[in-house]
This record gives C-alpha cells, structure tokens and sequence, in this order.
C-alpha cells in the first residue's frame, strides 16, 4: 500500500470510529457497522479521500465466512428438505420485485437495458458487464447496484428493531477447543481456493464451504467474541460507506432518490413472498426476510451473523439467487438485443424532425 492509500485508509478508519461511537450512543441497531458506513458515505460524498483497500475487505469477508460456515451442524440437513419450495418462492420474488423496480427506473428517464439490469436484486458486478454489452449506462447501472445494497443494510436492521421482531431459531455449532483458531491460517488458501472455482463472491464462500465441512463432520468450528464481531463490522462498514467516491451533490440526492424509491418497491414485493415462506414453511419472519432481501450475498451474511439471523438459510438463499442471475444473464442480454433490433425506428418528421 503506498502512503496515500495508507492515509486514505487511516482516514476512512477514523471517520468510521467516529460514526461507530455516535451510533452506539445513539442506541442504534449494529452500530459498529451503520455507524462507520453512513459516516464514510457522507466523508466521500462531500470530496474527502477514504478507502479501504480490498485486500482488507477480502480477508475480513474470509473469516466472516469461516464463522459463518461454522454454524453447519449435522441436524442442518434435517431442514434442508424444506428449502426447495423456498428457494421457489425466492426466484418468484426475483423475478416480481425486478419488474416492479425496473418499471420504475424507467419512469426515472433509464433506457430499458439499463433499467433491468440496474433492477435486478444481486450479481452486481456480472449485471454491469452484462448491461454494459447489451448497451446499457453503466454508470447508472454500478450506481444503482451500489446504493440498493447500502440502503437495504441501512434500512432492515432498524426495522427489525423497531418491529421487535422475536428471536429467530438459529442452529448454532457449540463452542469447541480454542484451537480452532487455526482456521484462520487457511484463509491465504481458500480464498484464492474460491476464485479458481468461479465462485460468487469467493473470498465469502470459499472460507464458508470449507469451514461448513470442518463444523458439519464436528472437526472445528470458528466463533468470535462480541470485540471481534464489531472490529470487522467497523471495517466492512467503513469499506461499504467508502465505495462513492466523486458522487457528490445534486448527482448523490437525484440517485439516492431513484435508488430509494426502487429499494423500497423491491423490498415490499419481496416481502409478500417472504410471508408466504413465513405462513408455508414456518420459516420465522426476519429470518425469510432477510434471505430474500435484495442485498448483496456478503452484506447479507454480515447482518445475519450480527442479528444471529440462521446465516446458514439467509446464505443459501442469496447464493442462489445470484447464481440463477449470473446464469440467467446472457440469456436475458439476448432477448434484449432482439427486443431492440426489432423495435420500430421513429421516422425523420423532416428538417429538424425527430427531436
């Protein structure tokens, strides 16, 4: 890291320590994560230089995924057997909720393409690519992409408090040996582990897959003291907050305006399907909630582990969500291209005509 980045990451720390402290004074939800997230989204905003390299978010998201893997037990796959009608029920609500929030965005003045694919609740980075190919801004789309996912961590765990929602029925590994820190030490492994293996969001789920085989065979388990858990959420919240650098002004308020709006319309669509999941399966409410939310898989299994929110469901079902995304994007690109071509084209109405 050269100095600037070094002082651009001391900064962004900082600022984040400072919106950590204010929100747990506040008695904020998850304060350590809110707090240090909206503080750097405000520092960045208005200029001022606050990184955090991603090297650092990789690791952290590593042993995020190690404790989040250790809470595999065998009497998990006791309820796996439940999951496909979920797991039904989620790809419904996809496919609902990104109607809804793209007709939206069209209203907002976005082209078609950039509209889907700035909807569609997940796969950020394979949306922008794809959209960008099909013709799409993406500017508008990674903007869009970005804010949906702060703004749902923003937003659902002060609901949740403010709902008082009961406590889920977390399956939780028992604490074993101390020794199985060691997990740690295989985090320079599995992560890259993870990215030969094309997973989504590898440095989560390559720690994640192996640390669910050490825990499910009852081998070792991770877990972290209260300290632990909010070191990293200072970090992850400081990186999330730290991402919208040179979107200032006006341009921040008009996308915060079309992201909120979309978030919001998307998270009531979901929610309808979330209570179905609820009523069908007896799956508690925050818990179907938060699995269909439209974040991101991290920042998903972040808030699941702070909120002790059965990580292992909400995980599962946002991997396959942004799988069937990832798959289901080429062939969505097609249709859109051919949807195009076959457009009529407005005729010149003469000099001057067509404007």
């Amino acid at each position: 890291m050269n100095g600037a980045g070094g002082r651009a990451l001391v900064r962004a720390l900082g600022v984040g320590a400072l919106g950590g402290v204010v929100a747990q004074g506040l008695g904020l939800p998850l304060a350590w994560m809110l707090g240090p997230l909206l503080a750097n989204l405000a520092a960045s905003s208005r200029g001022l230089d606050v990184r955090v390299p991603e090297g650092l978010r990789e690791a952290l998201l590593g042993v995020m995924g190690l404790v989040l893997g250790s809470r595999v037990t065998p009497q998990l796959a006791e309820r796996v057997l439940d999951w496909p009608l979920s797991v039904a029920l989620l790809l419904a609500g996809v496919l609902a909720s990104t109607a809804v929030a793209s007709a939206w965005y069209r209203r907002r003045g976005f082209d078609p393409v950039s509209a889907w694919f700035a909807a569609a609740p997940g796969a950020m980075t394979a949306m922008i690519l794809t959209g960008e190919k099909c013709g799409g801004d993406p500017a508008r789309i990674a903007v869009s992409q970005s804010l949906r996912v702060v703004l749902v961590v923003v937003v659902l765990p002060p609901l949740f408090w403010a709902l008082e929602a009961p406590e889920a029925e977390v399956v939780t590994a028992p604490a074993r040996q101390p020794e199985a820190l060691w997990l740690l030490l295989l985090l320079p492994v599995v992560i890259p582990l993870g990215r030969r293996l094309r997973l989504p969001t590898p440095a989560l789920l390559g720690p994640l897959v192996v640390a669910g085989l050490l825990s499910g065979l009852g081998v070792a388990s991770l877990t972290l003291p209260g300290w632990g858990m909010n070191l990293m959420l200072w970090v992850l919240g400081s990186a999330m907050g730290a991402r919208f650098r040179g979107l200032q002004g006006a341009s921040l308020g008009r996308y915060l305006v079309d992201a909120g709006v979309a978030t919001a319309l998307a998270l009531a669509v979901l929610a309808l399907f979330a209570e179905a999941i609820h009523q069908g399966l007896g799956v508690p409410r925050d818990v179907a909630l938060l699995a269909l939310a439209p974040g991101g898989i991290g920042e998903m299994a972040i808030l699941a582990v702070a909120l002790d929110l059965d990580p292992i469901y909400v995980a599962f079902h946002h991997l396959v969500r942004v799988v069937v995304l990832m798959v289901m994007a080429p062939f969505w690109a097609s249709w859109l291209r051919r949807r195009r071509r076959s457009a009529p084209v407005p005729r010149d109405s003469g000099p001057g005509g067509g404007l």
